[in-house]
This record gives C-alpha cells, structure tokens and sequence, in this order.
C-alpha cells in the first residue's frame, strides 16, 4: 500500500547520485556524460563515411564497385563476379584457391544502403540508393570531363577549367577572348587527305568556353572539310547558345547555323553525325581561288557565338 498522501505514479528516485568516489551528481549530469560516453563509442566505432564504403566495396582487380553477387575467398578477400570468372579460380590478394563462397554479408548490408555520389567532392547533393549508383554516375552532371582536344588521343579528364589549363599549357591550343572570330586554314597539298584533326581555337564568350574545331576528312570516296563549335559544359547548358560559321569566296558563300554540342558528345560523333558545316573539295578549292592541283589551298572561316533569348 502506498504511504498515506503519497501517488502511486510519481517517481521517488533521488534526484543525487553519490559517485564511488564519494562525490554527489545529479542525474541530469549522469544522463549527460552517458549521451557523451554514447556519441564517443558511436565515433569511434562507425560505419565508414561515404568515401570509406566506396573504398570498402571497390573490386581489388578492376577498382570497380561491387554488386550482387559479391565473392569471397577463404580468407575473405572479396572480388566482383565479373573478375570472379578471369581469376582462374585464385584469390588475387592471397593467391589461395577461390570457390564460389558468396559473401552474403556485404551483399545483405549494401542492399539498402545509402551512399552519397561518388562526386560529392566536385559539388554533387544527391544521396542514392547503392544499387541506383551506376545509373546515376553515368549521367551525373558533376562527373569530370573527357580532354577535348581531337589531334591526339589524351586521356586526360578534369572540371572545365582544369580541362582549359591543360588543353593551353600540354596541347598549346590557342585562346581567344570575344564572341566573333575568323580563321585562316591553309593546305599546302590540296590533293591530300590524311584524316588529320585541328583545334584551331578556344574561345572565352558569356564567361563560358567554346572549342572550334575544323579538320579533313575522306567522305566515302568524296575528301571533305568540316568545322563546328562544341561547348565546354553540359547539354542543357548549350542549348542557350547559337552559333553560325560561315566560308566563301570567288562571290560566293557557305553558312551554317546551329546549336553547340556539349564535349560529352565526343569529337568522333558530332563530326560523323555531319552537325557542323560541311564543305566539299572542289567547292573549297573553288573559294579558295585556285584550281590547279600543286596550288595551296586557303580557307578563311568567320564564325560569331550569341546567346539565345
């Protein structure tokens, strides 16, 4: 029986606490250096952050990330399935046999995780489902750009204005400030066509830039000449941006008019998507005043970059 006065449901617990030491706390001080104690074992023992798990799960072959099904050897040194079947039946860490023990553990965990993208560092917010990841790093805006730079093959790959100091200090393209420009493109040999590429230039326009490029190329059994603009930035961002190149001579006159292709689109595929203007031998040799073959041959192309409304 409850003492006389008293309430059944009020907590009697003292609100002291007198330490081992002999010392006296409150509880609300006891309460306290608990949730201290908690957040420190929570630290020190935490799942790894973001960049951790997308070094946990890389493959130690490929240094691609693992998905379903995931192995492991005796060991537990984990491969993705795809290394799995060129390991000839080895563990590539610890060189012991490799089975088919799946690693169901890191499977189940990375089921429902989440994971910031792999980009988070160039600026990108998204928090994605693991298994979403793939499709979203492909497309991700903030993932870094392939060199642009057609003369050679580069791999090199880089934010913009990383991509414009190494295309100007490693290729010596040339940079131009200003939305017009015009351009001289002389051919010692105009019978010859051999698949060479040229950057004439980089523009700096709107604050944003833009990569000329004009080049020679066989066309079937037809030798062609061919310029277009490509932007530095992504596909939506190009679309507000018009262009016109423009060729001629002898009273006549070529102009094309057209949107810049992003630099994701590779060089390969806008020229032989034909997305540029296209200018055929016998009509260059035409402008250019000279029609016997050891004769040089001279293009000026004239180009203008505005902004769309």
């Amino acid at each position: 029986m409850a003492p006389i006065g008293g309430d059944c449901g009020e907590d009697n617990e003292p609100t002291t606490v007198v330490t081992d030491r002999g010392t006296t706390i409150t509880r609300a001080e006891v309460s306290s250096i608990q949730t201290k104690s908690a957040v420190r074992v929570a630290r020190d023992h935490a799942i790894p952050s973001g960049r951790g798990m997308h070094k946990l799960l890389k493959c130690p072959v490929c240094t691609s990330l693992m998905y379903a099904p995931i192995y492991q050897c005796v060991n537990g040194h984990t491969l993705c399935s795809g290394c799995k079947t060129t390991a000839q039946n080895q563990c590539p860490v610890c060189q012991h046999h490799l089975g088919d023990i799946r690693c169901l553990a890191l499977e189940k965990l990375v089921q429902n995780m989440e994971l910031p993208c792999r980009y988070q560092n160039s600026g990108c917010p998204e928090i994605l489902q693991y298994q979403n990841q793939p499709d979203h790093d492909q497309h991700c805006r903030f993932r870094p750009y392939e060199c642009p730079y057609a003369g050679s093959v580069c791999s090199f790959t880089g934010d913009i204005p990383t991509l414009v100091s190494h295309l100007k200090e490693h290729h010596k393209v040339d940079m131009h400030d200003g939305c017009t420009f015009n351009h001289r493109y002389v051919k010692a040999n105009a019978e010859e066509v051999d698949n060479a590429t040229w950057m004439l230039t980089v523009f700096n326009c709107f604050g944003r830039q833009f990569c000329l490029h004009f080049e020679a190329f066989q066309l079937g059994l037809a030798p062609v000449y061919m310029a277009f603009l490509r932007f530095m930035g992504e596909d939506e961002e190009a679309k507000k941006f018009g262009y016109s190149l423009e060729v001629g001579g002898n009273g006549r006159k070529l102009i094309w008019k057209g949107i810049p292709r992003s630099i994701r689109d590779s060089h390969r595929k806008v020229r032989d998507s034909m997305d540029g203007l296209l200018i055929q031998r016998n009509l260059a040799l035409y402008f250019s005043g000279e029609n016997k073959r050891d004769r040089e041959l001279k293009l000026r192309v004239s180009g203008h970059i505005w902004k769309e409304e």
